[in-house]
């Protein structure tokens, strides 16, 4: 079972976001060398999602990402997600 992150955005401008992506990016890069992200982005709104192989990934990242850290996401929700087109 895969595992989603959720973000809601918090209202911060551009530059407060572009101001912390180096950070978040590191944190993002580290996570793809090991494998365990399918897919991540923002939505038009700024609220933000990310796929991860696995529940324990999912919440690691979410303890660790500046952007959650740091308020630029008002908050998340983690869901598990039975993907029906990929095989485990």
């Amino acid at each position: 079972m895969k595992a989603v992150v959720i973000g809601e955005p918090s209202g911060a401008t551009m530059e407060a976001i572009m101001s912390v992506y180096p950070r978040h990016k590191q944190v993002v890069d580290k996570f793809i060398a090991r494998g365990v992200v399918i897919g991540i982005g923002p939505f038009s709104d700024l609220g933000n999602m990310a796929i991860f192989t696995t529940r324990a990934a999912a919440e690691q990242f979410t303890r660790e990402d500046p952007f959650i850290l740091e308020g630029l996401v008002k908050s998340f929700e983690i869901k598990d997600w039975n993907d029906t087109l990929l095989p485990e």
